[in-house]
């Protein structure tokens, strides 16, 4: 190998950046704290589209009406004592404008009545299904919404201000394209009292009007819950630590593992400060993506370490930095070619997704650069001065022993 780049030159400069970062992520962590997502603390999860009602189904029967559906059809299975069950089927492709299906809904089951409330030339393939209605039907109508591919899109900036009435923290999110209207709204609940879904739906239907909204998913996630995923969460991160510093021991020496385990920590930590300084929501998301990144940091680090004992048989008699920084330079470019095509498709999930998959492709973007600088600059230098302690130590045991 013709040109060897330096490395260990920059192995100090490199200390005083890391310890430059981990007072910036910790002083951050101590000032800020994290924006915890609903997942860790006690709230309530909601996914609404704003979309018009289409129409409302009412059934008088004394059997029973159970509703479901699927992206092409809308089905109706008949039950009750001493009957056998009947399904009945009706296909968007068969009756593909609202108005033809409430006929065919009307004409095949006497005991339902539908009540359009939009045109009768509202294509079926339109149609959107509110989870909180009782899947059976009832004298309750079950209100059947619509989302029209033409219509406008709602600015994030008009559901905050529909929920500023809401008492509890709240955030919301975009899901999907703005032609979508569709939006997750997570509420904290403080007085871990349970906040109720119909407070949020008559607040949003307050400002854009009454039947305009459907909910899509509504969960509750209680205070003992979030604690316990906390908890559990911290418990994960430790194991990870102390499997990776087991295994690194096990097929190298000690101060490799520990070069490896403070590495993928240097890692985490700048994570932990980039989502606390942007205030970015701590979501499992945000733990998903520091695992992840811990994966492929200690993947890259196993790498150069497997070089340098490799070279360290191949040249016996070269210093020890001279070994490092060959090694580097023989894994360079299979580094940096790995983390920019890893760093592709991260880049696309970035550009393409919304919400909280948007967030992880955030975090796993400044950790793939973090993993590189860490592999190349952390646990090497980890390494290089443990081995330059190692050798003092005996060059004074030598003396020593030579003088007496």
């Amino acid at each position: 190998m013709k040109n060897i780049i330096r490395f260990s030159r920059f192995f100090l400069p490199a200390a005083i950046l890391s310890g430059v970062i981990i007072i910036f992520g910790v002083t951050g962590f101590l000032t800020k704290g994290f924006a915890l997502g609903v997942d860790f603390q006690a709230g309530l999860i909601q996914e609404v589209q704003f979309a018009p009602t289409a129409f409302s189904l009412r059934w008088s029967g004394t059997t029973s009406a159970i509703l479901s559906f699927d992206r092409g059809n809308l089905f109706i299975v008949i039950s009750g004592s001493g009957i056998e069950n009947k399904s009945y089927t009706f296909s968007f492709n068969e009756y593909p404008t609202i108005g033809s299906l409430s006929r065919a809904l009307t004409q095949q089951l006497e005991e339902i009545e539908v009540n359009l409330a939009a045109r009768e030339n509202i294509n079926s393939q339109w149609l959107l299904f509110s989870s909180l209605g009782n899947p059976y039907l009832s004298q309750t109508p079950y209100v059947v919404h619509y989302i029209d591919p033409q219509s406008p899109p709602v600015d994030i900036s008009e559901v905050r201000a529909a929920m500023a009435g809401i008492a509890q923290g709240f955030s919301v999110q975009n899901i999907g394209s703005p032609q979508d209207r569709h939006f997750m709204i997570r509420i904290e609940d403080k007085d871990d009292g349970r906040v109720r879904s119909d407070e949020i739906t008559g607040l949003l239907e307050a400002h854009f009007g009454k039947g305009e909204v459907a909910t899509l998913r509504s969960d509750y996630v209680g205070s003992r819950f979030s604690k316990d995923l906390t908890d559990q969460a911290g418990i994960l991160l430790g194991l990870t630590l102390l499997l990776i510093l087991l295994y690194a021991t096990i097929r190298f020496k000690p101060q490799y593992a520990v070069g490896a385990v403070l590495a993928i920590i240097h890692d985490a930590v700048v994570v932990v400060a980039f989502v606390v300084w942007t205030r970015m929501e701590f979501t499992t998301s945000t733990i998903a993506a520091i695992l992840t990144i811990i994966g492929y940091s200690i993947n890259n680090t196993i790498v150069i370490f497997d070089r340098v004992r490799e070279n360290n048989r191949i040249y016996p008699d070269s210093p020890f930095v001279d070994v490092l920084n060959i090694s580097l330079t023989g894994v360079l470019g299979r580094t940096l070619i790995t983390t920019l095509t890893t760093m592709l498709a991260v880049l696309s999930l970035f550009i393409f997704t919304t919400g909280s998959m948007k967030d992880f492709a955030l975090a796993l973007l400044v950790g793939l650069v973090s993993g590189v600088y860490t592999s190349l600059y952390v646990a090497t230098a980890v390494v290089y001065f443990w081995e330059n302690m190692k050798t003092k130590r005996e060059k004074k045991k030598l003396a020593v022993a030579y003088n007496k």
